[in-house]
């Protein structure tokens, strides 16, 4: 396992996930937009828009490396002066409300020292998660269990505290309400890295598999305005949570990365209606109900 192997897996993810969307969509394309970034590396942002069933995605490949910036956390950068980050993201925002927003995060971070003596410090991290605009349990439960039978093939995944792990990260604090319904999220595995690498390569092909499904049950469901209001509301919290509270859009703007694929995983609509409250019994609340609760266990 190396870097470079690392990255062509990365690059044939990409590709792979871009492929499965455009087939299910059926009309939608990606575009390919390659970037270099000043100081090291680059990228490939695709981005899907206004598709038959997709109204916007985005898979995005990167690769960047140089000079430790000047207030990266330490324990990202590991007090090394240099570093070195690969990853794929992926973000798919359907048209209709009741199809939900699907995520994934795999990456790679080297931290080295300039001296030929200096140590190399690498780690993993990742996840995924969903994030549904009302309640389909069985799309719930689907999600979590192709999950925890990935886990379950790799000695060094715990579901468990990965699973709890994302129900804390995908969290606004300030709303007291949980993004969505979780998945898994993992950072700064440092150790049996190539027991590691073997995990998240079978959960990065995993991915369509847990979310197409759910996609086809819910696409041609039929909405109104009323159900298209809450989706761009709920998708306004969406929004708060990339931009106030993700350490990965963090990282993007302080390593000088760039801004469009940074932020290519907002939505292409979103509204804030003040101090919105949805009608009680109905089904928006029934969702709120459930992001305002304790955290479930799915499968």
């Amino acid at each position: 396992m190396n870097r470079n192997e690392i990255e062509a897996w990365y690059r044939r993810l990409q590709a792979s996930f871009a492929l499965a969307i455009e087939a299910f969509d059926g009309e939608g394309t990606f575009e390919s937009d390659i970037w270099s970034r000043r100081g090291g590396g680059g990228g490939d942002t695709r981005v899907l828009s206004a598709g038959r069933h997709i109204e916007k995605a985005a898979v995005n490949f990167s690769a960047v490396w140089g000079a430790t910036p000047v207030g990266l956390p330490d324990r990202v950068a590991a007090a090394g002066d240099r570093f070195y980050a690969t990853g794929v993201s992926i973000i798919v925002h359907p048209a209709n409300p009741h199809a939900p927003t699907f995520h994934a995060n795999l990456r790679y971070f080297e931290s080295s020292s300039s001296s030929a003596r200096g140590p190399v410090t690498a780690w993993f991290g990742g996840g995924t998660d969903l994030t549904p605009y009302y309640v389909y349990e069985d799309d719930a439960r689907h999600f979590h269990r192709v999950l925890r039978a990935t886990c379950d093939r790799h000695e060094v995944a715990d579901h468990r505290a990965w699973k709890e792990g994302c129900d804390r990260y995908f969290y606004l604090p300030h709303r007291g309400e949980a993004r969505g319904i979780g998945g898994l999220f993992f950072d700064h595995l440092t150790g049996r890295l190539e027991e590691v690498w073997a995990f998240q390569q079978d959960l990065g092909t995993q991915l369509i598999a847990a979310y197409r499904p759910i996609l086809e049950r819910r696409v041609d469901t039929s909405y109104g305005t009323a159900e298209r209001r809450w989706h761009e509301i709920r998708r306004g919290r969406y929004v708060e949570f990339n931009l106030v509270w993700d350490r990965g859009t963090k990282f993007g703007l302080d390593t000088g990365g760039r801004t469009e694929s940074i932020l290519g995983s907002l939505p292409p609509r979103a509204r804030w209606e003040y101090a919105y409250e949805p009608e009680p019994g109905s089904p928006e609340a029934a969702l709120l109900d459930l992001l305002r609760g304790e955290p479930r266990a799915w499968d």
